[in-house]
């Protein structure tokens, strides 16, 4: 339909045809996919692909390396992450059982502590660490580099696990604790053995993405002075970088990184998938 106007002109009155919701979602992915595809090409084109290649893809630098690559410096990292992440689960788990005491000196305790540590950068709490022979030159930690890695990672995992195995704690139905106090059992075995257990089981998940900056963490620990032995990935990187004048052995323990960091990230992944499933 068409009319005339006031000055004698006619107007459309039809409606103009609109896009649907889906094809304006499909000019819209279109649209966005041309212009990532123009970026990769230009990029693509820019590169200087010979000397990126054999900056950090330099494969004789790469297999001068590998045997201490795995033999020493993975090993560290993981002997590293699982002794601070051991000593982590049980202090924040005896932090968790403090902030939800009913005695107040424990909850304050426990809550300056997770309050501090998650506070403070980790580096600083290493650097701490690594004073601690200046303060206390009779006091010496057992294994070392070992001893004070472990120690310094545990002290900032602590902090954050005490706060997942609360929320765990909480997470478990308050009926448990009631039925086993109905039927006499005391409340520190009722917690033991009755909701820790479930708490736990609650908690894997984040847990397991606990484990994963942990080890990604435990690159700190150059800052404690180690030795050729003591090294760990990151450190073992910047080491051979430095030797070879490549940034190729840093690429290499990036890799190394992501062996372990992807399959664990999977894992916790799957872990909440089947835990949210049951829930």
């Amino acid at each position: 339909m068409s009319g005339p106007r006031a000055d004698g002109s006619r107007t459309d009155a039809s409606p103009r045809p609109r896009l649907s919701p889906r094809r304006r979602q499909r000019v819209s992915r279109g649209v966005q996919y041309t212009i990532l595809a123009a970026v990769v090409v230009v990029l693509a084109l820019l590169a200087d692909w010979p000397a990126i290649g054999q900056a950090f893809f330099n494969a004789e630098v790469a297999a001068d390396g590998l045997p201490d690559l795995f033999t020493v410096a993975l090993k560290n990292t993981v002997v590293y992450t699982l002794s601070g992440f051991v000593l982590g689960f049980a202090l924040g788990l005896v932090l968790a059982l403090m902030r939800l005491s009913s005695i107040a000196p424990y909850r304050w305790i426990s809550a300056a502590y997770i309050e501090i540590f998650r506070g403070l950068p980790a580096l600083v709490i290493f650097l701490m660490i690594g004073a601690l022979p200046l303060a206390f030159p009779s006091f010496t930690l057992p294994g070392g580099v070992y001893g004070m890695a472990a120690l310094g990672l545990g002290l900032v995992s602590a902090a954050y696990m005490a706060e997942t195995f609360r929320a765990g704690i909480q997470a478990v139905p308050r009926g448990q604790m009631e039925a086993a106090r109905s039927l006499g059992m005391p409340y520190l075995r009722a917690m033991v053995t009755i909701v820790l257990p479930q708490a736990i089981r609650i908690v894997i998940p984040p847990l397991t993405n606990e484990l994963v900056l942990l080890f990604k963490d435990s690159s700190l620990v150059l800052f404690l002075g180690v030795t050729a032995g003591q090294v760990e990935l990151a450190k073992f990187g910047n080491d051979q970088s430095s030797t070879f004048s490549s940034p190729t052995p840093i690429l290499v323990s990036g890799a190394a990184y992501l062996i372990i960091t992807i399959p664990l990230g999977y894992l916790a992944r799957r872990l909440e998938r089947r835990q949210g499933g049951r829930q």
